[in-house]
């Protein structure tokens, strides 16, 4: 085996790890921004659901 040879599989070696390390952090991220999506979706049909109700209460009482 030549020196070049294991430089390479070296490179490769490398270049798998930093791509599976990037890959990763995009999926862990891409995760986060779903999950804040899903719970701004939440978060706006509870204060709906919370006004509607304050609304009928104020309204009954008169």
């Amino acid at each position: 085996m030549t020196k070049s040879t294991l430089w390479t599989i070296v490179a490769v070696v490398v270049s798998v790890v930093i791509a599976f390390w990037i890959v990763n952090v995009l999926f862990s991220l891409i995760w986060f921004i779903a999950k804040l999506a899903i719970v701004a979706v939440v978060a706006v049909i509870v204060f709906v659901v919370i006004r509607t109700l304050m609304a009928r209460s104020r309204g009954e009482r008169r």
